[in-house]
């Protein structure tokens, strides 16, 4: 049973109705550059044990004189807010990013400031705008980007590799074995994997000290050495498209991806005589989480045109869940997107996008046309040099030296077929940026990572940054 005790005259309200904060008070009073600050002892363990707020917070009593930092207090109070809040307030943008950064490393707090400021839920397609260009030392042009969840990239460019940070001020570049880079995954800020072409197995580079952790390499039944031709993860496996040096064999290797000890092998083929097309190398490698495969996907030109398969890959069985074989309008590029459960390809002859869902897995002929389809002018291949990515629940895909944005609409009411799926699915398309950014040179890369997409292009020596630009500095 509950008891109701009477007020006490030392717990009592005195008269004008403010209660003398005790010695315990929760109240913490910081001194910082001759500026009083009062906050809550809550919000400065927000920071976390390792922080010099959560010290401040420890050492902060009624009893003594305020704990006094030698610091810039204007400074100061935008990090408090961002500690209060989670967000920068608006007059932060009147300061210089560069010493926000400074103050909330030596406050401990370098990671509230990225989230606000390069947080990946905050990425607006529709409201992409060319904020930045980020310039690369030498004559190289980009061959493969790489991105992390909250923005950090990284450059292949000739045999180096240039890295900014998540506020992309921070730049370095390391020389590399390669003469140049083809593939490139970020496996987290510092380390990457990164293959060639034409250079035997797959390296995991430590890109803070420049430096070889490891090589991974797949051996093939000749016993000569294996060129990466392409690279993928999941949140538990990294995943590696390796073919021979006599290019008669190729296969996936799976690799556990924080040990990096192999697991799986997928995909083993031996290319006999005419039997090329059975067993053309995976180029590229998604993950699926949605439903658990990897799509593989690889494509050549031989006589007969352009021939290409696309493969879903159950990695713990080894087994193939679905093929497409590409043989009429074979893809430049494909991408597959979890939100929209749906395959797009720009298809190499007409430069056509198409579109295949996946809840009809399975289906023989699967593609279908977004738009008016499109015809092969005297031969001509439209679609060559084509990149294609998603990104969220839009797909992006580059003609020339534009970026089509793609997403899908709600056209009436949406009917179902036999099977129970919707038989009707309408895709937009919306030309990206002000009129100033569009056209330049062809698009070679696209990526994306926080709020923010990259871009690189033929000849350029420096990585385009597209943002909103309501956000940030």
């Amino acid at each position: 049973m509950l008891k109701f005790m009477p007020p006490s005259a030392e717990s009592a309200l005195p008269r004008n109705g403010f209660k003398k904060i005790k010695s315990e008070s929760n109240i913490a009073t910081i001194d910082v550059g001759g500026q009083l600050f009062q906050t809550t002892k809550q919000t400065l363990n927000l920071a976390g044990p390792d922080s010099l707020f959560s010290r401040i917070s420890e050492s902060a009593s009624a009893r003594l004189a305020p704990p006094f930092i030698d610091r810039d207090p204007e400074l100061f109070s935008i990090l408090l807010s961002l500690l209060r809040t989670g967000n920068l307030p608006s007059k932060a943008k009147a300061l210089d990013l560069q010493d926000l950064i400074f103050e909330s490393q030596f406050y401990g707090i370098e990671t509230f400031l990225m989230n606000s400021l390069s947080n990946p839920s905050h990425f607006d397609a529709f409201n992409l705008e060319k904020s930045l260009i980020l310039p690369l030392n030498g004559r190289d042009s980009p061959s493969a980007i790489a991105t992390t969840p909250f923005g950090s990239v990284h450059v292949a460019h000739g045999s180096k590799i240039t890295s900014f940070d998540w506020s992309l001020r921070k730049k370095s570049t390391i020389l590399t074995q390669f003469t140049a880079i083809d593939s490139m995954l970020a496996i987290s800020p510092r380390l990457a994997a990164v293959g060639a072409t034409d250079f035997s197995g797959l390296q995991i580079l430590d890109l803070e000290n420049g430096f070889v952790k490891e090589t991974l390499n797949w051996e093939n039944v000749t016993k000569t050495g294996s060129t990466v031709q392409g690279i993928g993860s999941s949140p538990e496996f990294l995943f590696a498209s390796f073919e021979s040096a006599r290019r008669n064999s190729n296969s996936i290797m799976v690799y556990d991806l924080n040990s990096l000890s192999p697991v799986n092998e997928i995909g083993h083929y031996e290319i006999y005589g005419a039997e090329i097309n059975s067993a053309i190398p995976a180029t590229k490698l998604n993950w699926v989480s949605g439903y658990g495969l990897l799509m593989a996907s690889g494509s050549h030109s031989g006589p007969s045109g352009v021939l290409g398969n696309i493969k879903f890959w159950d990695t713990r069985s080894g087994n193939v869940v679905w093929e497409i074989k590409e043989n009429v309008d074979c893809f430049s590029d494909v991408t597959v997107s979890d939100n929209l459960s749906a395959i797009f390809k720009v298809g190499v002859n007409t430069g056509g996008m198409f579109f295949a869902d996946l809840r009809n897995i399975g289906a023989e002929n699967p593609w279908v046309p977004l738009g008016e389809r499109k015809k092969v002018v005297n031969g001509k291949k439209e679609g060559s040099g084509c990149k294609i990515e998603s990104h969220g629940s839009q797909v992006f895909c580059s003609k020339g030296g534009n970026i089509e944005l793609w997403s899908e609409v709600v056209v009436g009411s949406k009917k179902s077929s036999k099977n129970g799926m919707e038989d009707d699915r309408h895709f937009r398309k919306n030309l990206m940026g002000r009129m100033k950014d569009m056209g330049g040179s062809r698009i070679t890369n696209v990526a994306f990572g926080g709020n923010k997409m990259f871009m690189t292009r033929k000849d350029q020596q420096t990585v385009e940054v597209w943002q909103n630009s309501a956000r940030g500095f």
